[in-house]
């Protein structure tokens, strides 16, 4: 059975607390505050509640609960230290039909209290359905510890704002996109705060498109944990979503059940929306005065035609916010455990990807190449099913055949898959689930080595799983071969016969999906 959360107006109406305890007291406390007439029934009070009673702010019957106490009364709390008289109250109540709550009792009530965070009018309620109150005290402090102290001032400002509007301007949806505005916006106490100025300024100029604005902002990798905290509020407010098409659902769940969400996103192989009609839908929406947030995956500015939806909105003169995320590279490299550079082998990152557009193709020839630098850490994004292509001209450049080399597909998403090989091997390995990244450098040599033997350990014995579905698949794991590393079996005193070298070109890229933690979990078995 579901609850329905609502927030009661109780100025003015009578409520029962049968019981004068420490219990008692705490619900006395939250009922006092909503203006509440109370009356507290009790043969014996504690001091805190007797001074109330004095102070005239509740009234104290002195002696043990009778049926007529019910009369008149429209809310019921039954805090005594006695099941029976509890259960007693919850009953006359339900057959007077009044709301009550008896205290620790979830079968005996009507209703819960919530472990609430408040700032000023704002309150976040939360409620367990009376399962676990810990828990939802817990979620309480988390959420305390993360709202802004002056949320509640702020809150008064823009709710006075919120009734001018309604006072001055006619119902519709122009002012229903001004006040869904003024929500996103700083106030000030001056009366030439622009957003005071836009709160006054008349409706047929609030989507003239001069308050305009798109914002491109970076999902990450997909798990909607990564999201920044500034994307997840400006993503929740806006009016339009238009995404692109890796961003997963349980990203896209987050935007407001009100905002229009389109997939505009652009797959190879597949005959898709092209990138002028994406900037149309960005400037058309921006212009009728609505919130735009332009989703992509990754990084907005790494690999993701930002550069042509800047130009686009500047030439329009729409406004526009770069918020950044969290890029592929980097969730794959958690992934496996890597750091992407290092003081011993790697001074430097090269970020690139096979797709380029035709007229960058055809002018391919007019620019010097990339630097032959084997200190560095190749990045290569989108890098296609067929890696043969790519592995040869990588060889052709000078690059050593037993380069250690990663693929991770699905980075920090349910089905993450790695897996690993030597750039001699790398065209043999198989086509990896899409989207997909490689990671090529021998800074994959120090970083993840102790990753992957404790992660060919830990699926030959347990086969384990982890919460987040990102599983151990049994059997299927690899270390670089010809590298010296974990030479011997005995080198972490693990005396494992499975664990042996395979010979460069006898593993063409082993499936891995990785386990979080599994770094900790080896240095916990190193003395």
């Amino acid at each position: 059975m579901s609850l329905l959360p609502i927030f009661l107006k109780l100025e003015g109406h009578r409520g029962l607390v049968v019981g004068a305890g420490t219990v008692a007291f705490e619900k006395i406390n939250s009922l006092l505050k909503t203006g509440l007439r109370l009356r507290v029934v009790a043969p014996v009070a504690r001091a805190a509640i007797r001074q109330l009673a004095i102070d005239g702010r509740l009234e104290w019957i002195e002696r043990p609960f009778e049926i007529a106490d019910l009369d008149g009364i429209d809310l019921v709390i039954a805090a005594t230290d006695s099941a029976e008289v509890n259960a007693q109250v919850y009953r006359e109540s339900v057959v007077r039909k009044i709301l009550a709550n008896s205290v620790d009792d979830p079968p005996n009530c009507d209703f819960y209290f919530g472990s609430v965070v408040s700032r000023g009018a704002l309150q976040i309620a939360i409620s367990t359905a009376g399962e676990s109150p810990a828990v939802a005290q817990q979620l309480r402090r988390e959420i305390d510890e993360q709202l802004p102290e002056d949320l509640g001032p702020w809150l008064d400002d823009v709710g006075s704002l919120r009734r001018e509007v309604l006072a001055t301007h006619p119902r519709g949806e122009a002012r229903r996109l001004l006040l869904h505005q003024l929500a996103q916006r700083k106030l000030c106490g001056s009366e030439l705060c622009p957003s005071r100025q836009l709160a006054r300024a008349p409706l047929d100029k609030q989507t003239d498109g001069s308050n305009a604005k798109v914002y491109l902002i970076g999902a990450g990798p997909g798990d909607p944990d990564l999201l920044t905290v500034k994307a997840l509020r400006l993503l929740q407010s806006a009016d339009a979503v238009l995404h692109d098409a890796l961003v997963p659902q349980a990203i896209l769940a987050l935007a407001s059940p009100s905002a229009e969400v389109v997939n505009v996103g652009k797959r190879c192989g597949v005959k898709s929306i092209t990138q002028q009609e994406i900037n149309a839908l960005m400037i058309e929406r921006a212009q009728s005065g609505r919130s735009v947030v332009r989703l992509k995956s990754g990084d907005p500015l790494l690999f993701s035609r930002a550069a042509e939806e800047i130009a686009a909105l500047a030439a329009a003169g729409v406004a526009f916010e770069i918020v950044p995320g969290i890029t592929a590279a980097f969730a794959a490299a958690a992934a496996i455990g890597c750091s992407l550079t290092s003081r011993n082998s790697t001074s430097n990152v090269i970020f690139s990807t096979s797709h380029h557009a035709p007229s960058q193709a055809e002018n391919r020839s007019l620019h010097a190449p990339l630097p032959q630098l084997e200190d560095a850490t190749r990045v290569v994004y989108m890098p296609g099913r067929d890696l043969r292509m790519l592995a040869q001209e990588w060889l052709d450049e000078g690059l050593p055949p037993d380069l250690p080399c990663a693929i991770v597909s699905r980075a920090a998403q349910p089905g993450q898959q790695i897996r690993t090989t030597t750039l001699a091997a790398l065209g043999d390995t198989a086509p990896a689930l899409a989207p997909s990244l490689l990671i090529a450098g021998w800074a994959l040599r120090e970083s993840s080595a102790a990753f992957q033997y404790l992660a060919g350990i830990t699926s030959e014995r347990n086969g384990d799983s982890n919460s987040s579905g990102k599983s151990i698949v049994p059997g299927q794991y690899s270390i670089w071969p010809e590298m010296g590393l974990f030479s011997s079996r005995r080198s972490l005193g693990i005396n494992d016969p499975s664990l042996e070298h395979r010979g460069q070109g006898q593993d063409n890229g082993k499936v891995l999906q990785s386990q979080p933690g599994a770094i900790d979990a080896l240095f916990s078995l190193v003395p």
